[in-house]
């Protein structure tokens, strides 16, 4: 006699809420959270692929971002994470966002104070809530809801609330988009 295999799938235990840091419109068919750390190249490819389905499914798609930032291989993705919030405080998440993720080798603190001042904040009140970690408890939450959803490696993302299981490529993620919106 044999156990039937039971297989689960992964669910979003941590819904999108208005705190939330979103692309596309918010009344979208799709919403794609993603779960990610800057230093992370795997992440970095993902992004760009993101990107372009953005632009490709703009009526369709909303993409929400939360800090999965893994310390221990990525030293730099803990204060790379308190930036963009520190950006987001100041209504620049996505500009900080994106240009983490186009200078992902540039992530020292050096590094990341050019960029801050490249998208013009005030740099000494940055770098002073990157340095007291300001908002960690909102990386925390991000990272929190992450492992209750069953992320255990970045890039993960979940197309309305179900993990993504598929590849990170252009057309996996145009599939899996046009999968969700077409049920």
């Amino acid at each position: 006699m044999t156990t039937p295999l039971q297989v689960t799938t992964a669910k979003l235990r941590l819904p999108v809420t208005d705190t939330d840091h979103a692309r596309g419109p918010a009344d979208a068919p799709v919403t794609i959270v993603e779960y990610a750390d800057f230093q992370c190249r795997f992440c970095g490819a993902a992004n760009a692929n993101l990107a372009e389905v953005l632009r490709q499914r703009a009526e369709t798609v909303r993409l929400v971002y939360r800090h999965f930032p893994i310390a221990e291989v990525h030293p730099y993705a803990e204060s790379a994470a308190e930036a963009a919030e520190a950006a987001g405080r100041r209504g620049r998440f996505w500009e900080m966002h994106d240009w983490l993720y186009e200078h992902q080798d540039q992530l020292d603190p050096v590094h990341l104070s050019v960029g801050v001042e490249q998208l013009g904040l005030p740099a000494d009140e940055v770098d002073a809530e990157v340095g007291r970690q300001a908002n960690a408890d909102r990386i925390r939450r991000d990272f929190v809801g992450g492992i209750r959803s069953g992320v255990t490696g970045i890039p993960t993302l979940f197309v309305n609330e179900v993990r993504h299981e598929g590849g990170y490529d252009l057309a996996d993620l145009l599939a899996a988009v046009d999968a969700a919106a077409n049920p």
